[in-house]
């Protein structure tokens, strides 16, 4: 894949929580400049990118329950239906990762249903359907669950199942920080684990053409990093 094919499903982000206006509006000229799928700010930036790239084809991403995850279902659907009421193109939310441990998969479906309900509820122009993107922050996760998770956000309505926030913090027992982000071997378990009709997007680590390549192979087919510019450069 040539590198500008690639570019075309970066989502370009920036979550930093002291991220300035300035910083945003960097990040949306970029993203117009190498003809990303999107940007990925936090909820508040949302209008501010809307009026930015409201006459390009990049898109505005989001998240909810950022970054843990551990949000009640209405927080997260209420978050969900306001930001894509003021702009929003695609969600990505944060599954609670204690239902995962607990195996309540039902009460993980309704929450994903209940972000799916919220932002289809919202008044938008006919047939246009907001883009959601399910988080299972992977490196916390067994095979087991990995696979649980994907057939589930599959069946509550996700449009794409995605590895990782990249704030996760995993020690091993020495206290030393271990890898946080997308591996080859989640994003290839979690594309055996839905179907052709949902996308998988692998972020967190991804700093380089080469990894990006890597994921890309795996099966990702849309990538989520804070350097999409050097990726792509």
């Amino acid at each position: 894949m040539k590198k500008n094919q690639l570019a075309n499903i970066i989502d370009h982000t920036n979550l930093n929580p002291c991220a300035t206006e300035a910083d945003i509006e960097k990040l949306c000229n970029e993203a117009i400049k190498y003809n990303f799928a999107s940007v990925c700010v936090n909820p508040v930036y949302v209008p501010f990118c809307q009026s930015l790239l409201k006459d390009s084809d990049v898109k505005v991403c989001t998240v909810v329950g950022f970054p843990l995850g551990a949000n009640s279902i209405d927080d997260k659907a209420s978050q969900a239906a306001i930001t894509v009421s003021e702009g929003a193109d695609e969600v990505d939310m944060v599954i609670n990762l204690g239902l995962v441990k607990e195996k309540k998969w039902d009460d993980i479906y309704e929450e994903i249903y209940a972000v799916r309900c919220a932002i289809d509820d919202v008044e938008l122009d006919e047939d246009y359907k907001v883009v959601l993107k399910v988080i299972l922050e992977t490196c916390y996760l067994s095979d087991d669950e990995i696979v649980e998770c994907c057939k589930v956000a599959e069946n509550a309505g996700a449009d794409f199942v995605k590895t990782s926030t990249g704030f996760a913090i995993i020690k091993d027992s020495e206290g030393k920080l271990l890898p946080n982000g997308a591996t080859v071997h989640a994003v290839q378990l979690m594309r055996k684990s839905v179907s052709a009709n949902i996308g998988v997007k692998a972020s967190g680590g991804i700093g380089d053409y080469e990894k990006a390549i890597e994921m890309v192979n795996a099966g990702a087919n849309r990538i989520g990093a804070s350097a999409g510019v050097k990726i792509v450069s």
